[in-house]
């Protein structure tokens, strides 16, 4: 599973760690189709992106829309070719005490964390099948494995992810594609350096590494189990998380 001049589809990948992932896949010769909700920021990200060598195209698309994603995988097919790599990184937080938290902040979240990533599945899978190669990667997250107050219905897209993956894992290993999770702790993003000093203090205290975690940490995992490297490796989940979630 050469990465030269093979393709990957990054949802999310306008920032953060879907970004980042987008960057590393460039850097070693990967066509990568760069998909957001917000187009200017998919073209802003992959007018940047592009100084690394490969070809970075921007792609419009809500994923949690069955038929965005079939229209843009149909755009990506005719511009980019034959899809080997899938990362299904899209996600967002509606965070509420359950008593608080509304069906709609329950419906959105679920929709875009976890049948965002059925739906690429759905569309993207199919090629990988038929050419007997292919890597999907689902970015999930520590919150999926121990839960957190707060955010009932993230962790619950999260944990969903985790099910997800190993069960297309049984169903896709026969045609030679693997399918893995990967679970970030806390990550410097946006997000987290808006946090106060007292409630980062709190965090790094759970974390045995005493630090946050870079997107770049996520990124080298994810390559990792899109190459070679990791053929005999799927249905499993990778926690990057700097020790925080330990099996006992």
């Amino acid at each position: 599973m050469d990465f030269n001049s093979k393709t990957a589809v990054v949802t999310g990948a306008a920032r953060g760690i879907g970004r980042e992932v987008a960057r590393a896949l460039l850097e070693r010769g990967t066509n990568v189709a760069i998909l957001d909700v917000l187009l200017e920021d998919a073209a802003g990200a992959a007018d940047e992106l592009s100084r690394f060598g490969a070809l970075a195209r921007p792609y419009r698309c809500n994923v949690a829309s069955i038929e965005d994603v079939a229209e843009t995988g149909g755009r990506i097919a005719q511009e980019l070719g034959g899809v080997s790599f899938l990362v299904n990184n899209a996600g967002i937080v509606r965070d509420r005490l359950l008593l608080r938290m509304t069906p709609e902040d329950w419906d959105a979240v679920i929709k875009v964390n976890l049948t965002g990533a059925f739906n690429c599945a759905k569309v993207f899978a199919p090629g990988m099948l038929k050419q007997r190669e292919g890597r999907i990667v689902n970015i999930s997250s520590v919150i999926g494995l121990m839960g957190n107050a707060g955010q009932a219905n993230y962790a619950a897209s999260k944990a969903g992810l985790l099910g997800l993956t190993k069960s297309l894992a049984r169903e896709f290993a026969p045609r030679g594609v693997t399918v893995n999770a990967v679970a970030p702790g806390f990550i410097e993003t946006a997000m987290t350096k808006g946090l106060s000093s007292e409630i980062r203090a709190k965090m790094i205290e759970s974390i045995p590494m005493r630090r946050f975690g870079a997107a770049a940490d996520v990124a080298d995992v994810v390559v990792f189990l899109l190459s070679d490297a990791a053929a005999y490796i799927t249905g499993q989940v990778v926690n990057c998380d700097g020790g925080m979630v330990m099996a006992g």
